[in-house]
Parts: C-alpha cells; structure tokens; sequence
C-alpha cells in the first residue's frame, strides 16, 4: 500500500503526517478520511484550485493532468511544475510526498 506523507503545514497540519493511501483514490479524498482539511470549494469537480498541493516525491507515478486540470492550476496561488489538483490526482503504486501550499486563491474562509 502506497504512502501519502504531508509535510507540515500551519494550519492543517502542523506536525505533517503519514498516511496510508489506496491506490485510485484521490490524494484530497485521502487527505479528508484522515483528518486533513484541504480546501476544495468546488467539491472536487475540478472547478477551482483550493486544493491545489506541490508534489515534491512521486509526481511522474500520478496519471497526467488534464487540460482542464492544467487550465485551473494556471490561476493556483504558488504554482510549481509538479503542482496538482489533488481532487483530480489519483494515488498510484509509488508513495508520494505531499505539500500543501500556505495559501490557496480562496482566501475568504469560515472561522478565519
């Protein structure tokens, strides 16, 4: 079973994490079921970039974007080259090592 390890964000967590990820699953939706409360505006229709995360290990093992994917993250707040939607970016076999930017586009939240 693949990996999913967050490195430390302020906010959502702050200690980073490990997590135990099932290949097909969405890197968001892993990041939700443990407790992980990525932004995702849109509800994980690939319509916004709230959940916009920097692949800093295994990115070439993700299914390549889409071009609609690819036309978000043009607008995503600390773009890198191996920056994803993580709504749209499905676990494969390879861990991956996860950063969650400070900010996203949506910078308007509830109980911020």
């Amino acid at each position: 079973m693949p990996q999913l390890i967050v490195l430390p964000h302020e906010e959502l967590c702050p200690d980073g994490a490990v997590l135990d990820a099932q290949k097909g699953v969405s890197i968001c939706d892993t990041l939700l079921d443990h407790g992980i409360e990525i932004e995702h505006a849109c509800e994980k229709s690939c319509a916004c970039t709230t959940c916009h995360v920097i692949l800093r290990e295994g990115y070439d093992s993700l299914s390549e974007a889409t071009e609609m994917e690819e036309d978000l993250l043009d607008k995503a707040w600390g773009l890198e080259p191996t920056s994803r939607l993580s709504c749209q970016a499905l676990v494969g076999d390879q861990d991956l090592v996860v950063e969650i930017p400070k900010y996203s586009i949506n910078m308007v939240k509830e109980g911020h």
